[in-house]
């Protein structure tokens, strides 16, 4: 078989029914809530099981644990409907400072105009300094249609939803519709007003036409409760949030761009931990936030959509650069400010975040998504710029499908254990391409501030790659896990550090490799190894230095090509396994213009030290302490690298093996 190597390319008003079930150990969905009549969303949990739903939710699961949910409850058939009834529907005709209508359940005072009653409500022209108020039974279902209306409130919401079953505000077909708050809030009861639009009760938003909500104080639209949207255009500008539930935020389809000056889409019940998720079956979606573009108090679940988001001023936020140089504590930046704990990421959960498709391009100053349990995808396109991690979790993360760019980040892919099992893979990280740890860092909900990734815990931590096309480019360590490493399926692409300070393969545990290709260039100072409990063949050849974008390619003995990829960086040490090496075979590497013959007198060929390449494989001579670890960037900082000079100590050469160099006569490095 031949292997060619791919050049890294850059490319409920309190009545919300949450379905709470047994907590299952590997990644799923946490919560749902139902509304009336529910509607199919098409859409499937990821455990991929369901048992006996409870109405009780007060009791909420940790972060790292998966509770499944019906997914079909999301959205009911009444959320979907955008028609009415003309003429049984009560016409508000708004004019200036006053409206008119001729139905007993309006009553209108001056600029307010209040609803007391069930019903389909039409209303049409513009309010100024004015405030529509739903204020009817909490079993009462109302229907807004907005034919070309524009309402601004200099103290208030210009919506205001204080008492309802549940309030469907609906955009006529062809229309333009704003809603506004002028830059101040003045109580008017014992509501804490603060949106644009103020829901205490469940809120549908659809139609067909464009609303343009603006909030030059406050959020953008808040509920109390749910807060659904299942179509229509909208265009939200807002002080603080764009979109705010405190039980849940779902979305089926729609347009929207936000622009926020805390999160764009927010979720958060501070006293029921088990809600304020996000779910979000499609849409097109464009945020501009300060803060968070999407934020799960519980869990946050993407089914399709297209999504743009900017957090802060992006990845260019903070200062970074190739860290090709080892630096002392002593030399390290001093930074005696008070840490900024404001969390500036893309998407963001406190229990799990889910992507099962989609579109995403993500550019952010902190991680681009964090969850503070599990992270899983399945399957969608990503492009990600992140001034932090591209990816990370304090828990596991999982990917088995979808192709993922991570153009820019401080370390790609980090978790306390990670499965790589499919999917297209591309990283470029200025410290670690993949992290295997344990704990939560920067400013996620528990997280100790922006400043720190001081991983404590390495029980639990692994990396399992069985599946997919990874290519990583990292100037820290390639692939780094403070437990075991294994690799037993797949195609991996190492393009690891120029500096002697890390290695393209960094573990504290053992590093097997069963099947799959792996092949990896980088530095030689710190080089590992597979250990010899390896079941396919494997070498690791110290050369020396070559230039970048050098070709590296594996024959066999009779010359036939086995395998090649092109190095994008500088490097002394390959590392290369796949099934056609085997114990007692010789083949030939090739680094530029170099040759190296190698016999495997055993199935893990390789040293430790750049002085050739003798069997053995395994660890080097020590693994770094949590001292020697970079320092993450700080916004406005660059990073450096801590050093702990005895531990970089070559290790003693392991014995056994031959090599041949088709170079020099002595049979040493290249």
């Amino acid at each position: 078989m031949n292997y060619k190597g791919e050049r890294y390319m850059r490319r409920t008003n309190g009545k919300t029914i949450a379905f709470f079930l047994a907590v299952l150990m590997a990644a799923g969905v946490f919560s749902g809530c139902s509304g009336d009549e529910p509607a199919q969303s098409g859409a499937e949990d990821v455990s991929g099981s369901q048992t006996a739903a409870s109405e009780n939710t007060s009791d909420s699961s940790s972060a790292s644990a998966a509770v499944s949910a019906d997914l079909s409850q999301m959205f009911t058939d009444r959320d979907y409907e955008i028609g009415y009834e003309e003429s049984e529907s009560a016409s508000i005709r708004l004019s200036g400072n006053s409206a008119q209508c001729d139905s007993d359940a309006v009553q209108i005072s001056g600029s307010t105009v209040t609803i007391t009653e069930e019903g389909t409500y039409i209303l049409s022209g513009t309010l100024e300094d004015g405030m529509v108020i739903v204020d009817a039974e909490d079993t009462d279902k109302i229907q807004l249609v907005l034919d070309d209306v524009s309402i601004s409130n200099s103290q208030s919401a210009a919506l205001y939803i204080r008492s309802a079953d549940k309030v469907f505000v609906t955009t006529a077909a062809g229309t333009e519709n704003e809603l506004i708050n002028l830059g101040t809030y003045i109580a008017i009861d014992e509501n804490n007003i603060d949106a644009a639009v103020f829901s205490k009760s469940d809120l549908t938003l659809n139609g067909e036409g464009i609303l343009t909500v603006t909030a030059q104080e406050g959020h953008g639209i808040v509920s109390k409760d749910d807060l659904v949207f299942t179509s229509g255009d909208y265009t939200i500008t807002s002080a603080k949030h764009g979109i705010s539930g405190k039980d849940s935020v779902r979305i089926a389809n729609g347009s929207y761009k936000i622009i926020s000056g805390k999160d764009g889409i927010h979720g958060e019940n501070t006293e029921d931990s088990s809600l304020g998720f996000v779910y979000l079956a499609g849409g097109t979606f464009d945020i501009t936030s300060q803060q968070d573009g999407v934020s799960a108090g519980a869990w946050l679940q993407a089914e399709e959509g297209t999504y743009t988001i900017v957090a802060g001023e992006g990845s260019a936020g903070v200062q970074n650069q190739e860290l090709e140089t080892k630096m002392l504590p002593e030399q390290l930046p001093q930074d005696t400010t008070e840490e900024n704990t404001t969390s500036i990421k893309g998407m963001k959960a406190s229990a799990q975040i889910v992507l099962k498709g989609g579109t995403y391009t993500v550019d952010t100053e902190d991680d681009a998504f964090h969850s503070n349990g599990n992270f899983v995808v399945s399957g969608g396109t990503y492009s990600v710029s992140s001034g932090d991690d591209g990816i990370h979790a304090d828990g596991n993360v999982t990917i088995s499908g979808g192709s993922i760019d991570i153009l820019k980040s401080y370390e790609g892919i980090e978790g306390l254990s990670i499965d790589i099992t499919g999917g297209e893979l591309s990283v470029l990280a200025s410290d670690d391409g993949m992290n295997a740890a344990g704990g939560n860092d920067g400013s996620g909900f528990d997280g100790p501030g922006g400043g720190g990734d001081q991983f404590a815990v390495t029980e639990g931590a692994y990396i399992h790659i069985s599946g997919g096309k990874l290519h990583v480019n990292a100037s820290g360590d390639g692939i780094d896990s403070n437990g075991d490493l294994t690799v037993s399926g797949g195609e991996t692409y190492v393009s690891g550090p120029s500096n002697d300070g890390n290695g393209t393969l960094d573990y504290s545990g053992s590093a097997v490799i069963t099947g799959g290709v792996f092949a990896a260039s980088g530095s030689s100072g710190m080089a590992q190894s597979f250990d010899d409990s390896s079941t396919q063949g494997c070498m690791m050849v110290n050369v020396e230095a070559q230039e970048a974008d050098t070709d590296i390619v594996l024959l066999d003995d009779s010359g036939n090509e086995i395998l090649s990829w092109s190095a994008e960086k500088t490097y002394s040490s390959v590392i290369i396994s796949c099934e056609e090496i085997k114990e007692g075979e010789n083949y030939t590497v090739k680094c530029g213009e170099t040759e190296q013959s190698v016999t495997m007198d055993s199935l893990v060929y390789g040293s430790n030290s750049p002085s050739g390449g003798n069997p053995g494989g395994g660890q080097r001579g020590g693994n770094r302490k949590e001292d020697d670890m970079r320092e993450k960037p700080e916004r406005g900082q660059e990073p450096g690298k801590k050093e702990n000079p005895q531990e970089s100590m070559p290790p003693d050469m392991p014995s056994g093996g031959s090599t041949e160099n088709s170079s020099s006569e002595g049979g040493g490095s290249l």
